[in-house]
C-alpha cells in the first residue's frame, strides 16, 4: 500500500501525523472533520452562556463587559486544557446554577463583595483539586446518596427557573402574597414570553443552536418596540479591540472568604461543583464510548483535574466555577470522541472575543427565557427519585423546595443533608447513612448555629 493514501471508508492515514497520535483519532475510530463539525455543533449549543453569565454576574456587580470578558477567557483556557490535558471531546464554560449560587445566594443573599465570593470560587477549586489527585472524591461521590444527588439537580433548576421568571418580570414581589404575577401585558414580560415560546419551539425542532438563536432573534425584537436600545455603528457590535479585565483581574479577596466561613459558602460551591462535574462526565464519557471493558473512564481524573485548575483560573480573572455542560452531548452525537472536538469549541469560544460589545445591548428579557429552559431541563432528575420511602422522600422535598424558596442553593443542600441523616436514625436505618453524612450534617448544623 502506497504511504499516504486515503482508502475508502477508512478513517485517518498516516498523513494526518502528529493531531492522529496526540489525539488518537485511529483509537477512536474519528476523523479531523468529524471533529471539527462536532466542535462547531457543541459551541452552537451551547454558547449561550457568553451573554447569560455576565448578565447573573452584574446582577452580584460586577462590571458586565469585564465578566464577558472573563467568561469567554474562563471558557477558552479550560475547554483547551481539557483537550491537551484530558483529551476529552468536552467544552467547559462557568456552570449554570454555580453562577446563581454565587450572585444571588453569597452577594445578594449573604451580602458579601463579589470580590470576596470570587475568593470562595478559588478556594473551592483549590479543595476540589486536592480532593481528585489525593482519590477522596471518589468517597465522597459514595457516601452521598443517590437521592439527594438527583434532589440537588432539580433544587437547581427550580431556582434558575425562578430567577429567570423574576428577571422576565413574570414573577414579581407581591406585599400580600409575597410573590406575585406581573403585569405580561408590558413589552419586558411580552418580548421574555416570546423569547421563551421560540427558544422551547426550536429545541423541540431540535434546531441546533436554538438557545443562541431565541437570544439574537428576542434581542432584535427587544430592540424594535423599544425595550432595548439598538446599535449605532458597527463598532457596537464588533471591536478589534479585546475587552479589558482589568477590574476583575485577580480581584478576588481571600482572606475575606475564609473569614466569613468556609464551611457554608466553599462547602457548598464545592459539593455542588463535584456533582455536577462527576455525573455530567460520566454521561458524556459513555455516550462517547470512553469507557473500558473494567468500566473505567478514559483520563476522567484528569477531566476533573482540569475543571479544577480551571476553576482557579475562572476565578483569577472575574468568573464563577467551571462545568463540563451537558450540551457537550450534541457534539458528541455528531461524532466527537477526542480533545480536537474541545479544542475546536474553545477557539470559537476565543472568536467571540470581538463580539464583546454586544453584551451592552441583549436585555434581560432575552436571557430570561434560557434560565427558565434550563431549569426546566434540570427537573428530569426527578425520575430517578423514589417516592416509596419517606426517609428519601420528605429530605429530597426540602432540598428540592428550600432552594428557590429561600433563594440559596446552600439553605437547600443543608435542610437536605441534615433530614436525611436525622429521619433515617430515628427510623433505625442507621446504617443506610454512609460516615460522610455524619460528617457534612454536623457542619452544617455548627453553620446555622454560627449564622443564628
Amino acid at each position: 500500500m502506497e504511504t499516504g493514501k486515503v482508502i475508502p471508508g477508512k478513517v485517518p492515514t498516516p498523513r494526518q501525523g502528529s493531531l492522529d497520535r496526540f489525539f488518537k483519532l485511529t483509537e477512536r475510530k474519528t476523523n479531523v472533520r468529524t471533529e471539527i463539525l462536532a466542535g462547531i455543533t457543541t459551541f452552537l449549543t451551547m454558547s449561550y452562556i457568553i451573554f447569560v453569565n455576565p448578565m447573573i454576574l452584574s446582577d452580584a456587580g460586577i462590571p458586565k463587559e469585564a465578566a464577558l470578558a472573563a467568561t469567554i477567557y474562563a471558557s477558552v483556557f479550560c475547554t483547551i486544557l481539557m483537550a491537551l490535558w484530558a483529551n476529552f471531546p468536552v467544552a467547559v464554560a462557568p456552570g449554570m446554577g454555580l453562577n446563581a449560587f454565587f450572585a444571588y445566594t453569597v452577594v445578594l443573599g449573604h451580602g458579601l463583595s463579589w470580590q470576596t465570593a470570587l475568593g470562595a470560587v478559588f478556594i473551592s477549586g483549590i479543595v476540589f483539586f486536592l480532593l481528585t489527585v489525593t482519590g477522596i472524591r471518589q468517597k465522597i461521590v459514595e457516601g452521598i446518596p443517590n437521592v439527594l444527588k438527583s434532589a440537588i439537580a432539580v433544587g437547581i433548576g427550580l431556582f434558575i427557573a425562578f430567577i429567570g421568571f423574576s428577571n422576565a418580570g413574570i414573577v414579581v414581589a407581591n406585599e400580600a402574597t409575597t410573590v406575585g404575577l406581573g403585569d405580561i401585558t408590558s413589552k419586558g414580560p411580552l418580548v421574555a414570553i416570546f423569547g421563551l415560546l421560540l427558544a422551547a419551539f426550536l429545541m423541540a425542532k431540535k434546531v441546533k443552536g436554538s438557545l443562541l438563536i431565541s437570544i439574537l432573534t428576542t434581542t432584535v425584537l427587544a430592540m424594535i418596540v423599544g425595550v432595548v436600545k439598538h446599535p449605532t455603528a458597527v463598532s457596537d457590535i464588533v471591536s478589534l479591540q479585546l475587552p479589558s479585565i482589568s477590574e476583575t483581574f485577580l480581584a478576588m479577596d481571600l482572606v475575606g472568604a475564609v473569614k466569613y466561613g468556609i464551611i457554608s459558602i466553599i462547602f457548598s460551591f464545592t459539593i455542588v461543583e463535584l456533582f455536577d462535574n462527576l455525573a455530567t462526565l460520566i454521561g458524556l464519557s459513555n455516550k462517547a464510548g470512553l469507557v473500558d471493558k473494567d468500566g473505567k473512564i478514559q483520563n476522567l481524573d484528569r477531566a476533573l483535574q482540569a475543571d479544577a485548575v480551571g476553576t482557579m483560573a475562572s476565578a483569577a480573572v472575574g468568573s464563577t466555577a467551571l462545568n463540563a455542560y451537558v450540551e457537550n452531548a450534541t457534539g458528541i452525537a455528531e461524532g466527537g470522541r477526542t480533545g480536537l472536538t474541545a479544542l475546536t469549541t474553545g477557539f470559537l469560544f476565543a472568536v467571540m472575543l470581538i463580539f464583546a460589545p454586544i453584551i451592552n445591548f441583549i436585555p434581560s428579557a432575552a436571557t430570561a427565557p434560557i434560565l427558565i429552559l434550563v431549569g426546566a431541563l434540570m427537573l428530569s432528575e426527578i425520575k430517578h427519585i423514589s417516592f416509596d420511602d419517606f426517609t428519601d422522600v420528605i429530605p429530597a422535598f426540602l432540598t428540592i423546595i428550600l432552594m428557590p424558596l429561600t433563594y440559596s442553593i446552600a439553605e437547600g443542600l443543608a435542610f437536605g443533608f441534615v433530614s436525611y441523616t436525622i429521619l433515617k436514625l430515628l427510623t433505625g436505618k442507621g446504617k443506610q447513612v454512609h460516615w460522610i453524612m455524619y460528617f457534612v450534617s454536623i457542619a452544617f448544623i455548627i453553620n446555622f448555629i454560627m449564622a443564628g
